[in-house]
């Protein structure tokens, strides 16, 4: 039975995986390119795959008419908003997700941002390497107000973190969150608009669906304090990005940390990019050594538990 891989971290840090799923008798392909495949090469490489560990690619009913003898979906990471879940359902099509593996190398990106904007880091070590001597005053953490929209894994190692900088936490769920689980993590449990209005930092940790695409724009702006930041580590599409210009450059919120990007990625005409109060990282928030090991390591389990049953 043939697996594709396509996440590029597998060269690097998967092939004791690799070589273990090739033990069991299975024909392993991945991505040792260095560079992502295209559409055309992922669709060739899959025609006639049994299972498929992927990242960022593709995979929407077009696609997946090409792999008649699939399987198993394994998403390198938890979100599935580029896989066609409803066509997986109806062809019997295993999709699981390696929950958890990241998680704490998302948080520990959060924590960096808010570095990052509150000590003015990437403009002073930008500016010195220009030899441009200046002493921007920045601010402290400790003490804000963290709110927490989506208490998953992630958030709550966010919300121990945050503890850990003396911030104040708030957090808010879809599901309701156990009590217990919010003194475990030092929280209080608020609701969407409470950490709306109130907190100095909002940080998303929710999945994209149709009930969370762009679930901040213009109202939310406007209810925001004016020296709030959002920050967007979970997924391109749940902030409205020209909402989200539209605040910055008026200074409805003061600034925004994003990871994720509704196109990744931007375009060079994208006028977001220009605005100093806006920071962008490429989508690396869970791409660390430890969680790149994690992760094979869990999605190569996942594989060979569905193919073969051990």
């Amino acid at each position: 039975m043939k697996v594709v891989i396509t996440p590029r971290g597998f060269a690097n840090y998967g092939l004791d995986q690799i070589a273990w799923m090739k033990s069991k008798g299975l024909d392993v392909h991945y991505n040792d390119t260095g560079l992502a495949y295209t559409y055309e090469e992922f669709l060739e490489l899959t025609k006639d795959a049994d299972a498929i560990i992927v990242g960022v690619d593709k995979m929407d009913r077009e696609m997946l008419e090409h792999t008649p003898n699939l399987k198993v979906v394994c998403k390198f990471g938890v979100g599935t908003d580029n896989i066609d879940l409803e066509y997986c359902k109806e062809h019997d099509i295993y999709v699981g997700r390696t929950v958890g593996s990241n998680s704490k190398s998302v948080a520990e990106h959060v924590i960096a941002m808010m570095f990052d904007e509150a000590k003015n880091l990437y403009t002073c070590i930008k500016e010195v390497k220009e030899h441009d001597w200046k002493k921007p005053t920045g601010r402290e953490i400790s003490g804000k107000k963290l709110g927490i929209i989506g208490f998953g894994m992630i958030g709550k190692y966010l919300a121990d973190f945050a503890n850990g900088l003396e911030m104040d936490v708030y957090a808010y769920d879809a599901f309701e969150i156990n009590p217990e689980t919010a003194k475990e993590h030092h929280v209080k449990i608020s609701s969407f608009d409470e950490i709306i209005e109130n907190c100095d930092y909002i940080s998303l940790h929710v999945p994209l669906l149709e009930s969370t695409k762009n679930m901040i724009s213009t109202i939310e702006f406007k209810k925001m304090k004016k020296d709030a930041c959002i920050l967007n580590a979970a997924r391109g599409g749940i902030v409205d990005e020209k909402a989200l210009y539209e605040a910055l450059v008026t200074h409805e919120i003061r600034s925004a940390c994003f990871d994720v990007y509704s196109t990744e990625p931007p375009t060079k005409e994208d006028k977001l990019l220009e605005l100093p109060n806006f920071f962008l990282t490429p989508h690396t928030a869970a791409r660390t050594q430890e969680s790149e090991q994690r992760t094979c390591k869990m999605s190569s389990e996942i594989i060979v538990k569905q193919l073969l049953g051990e």
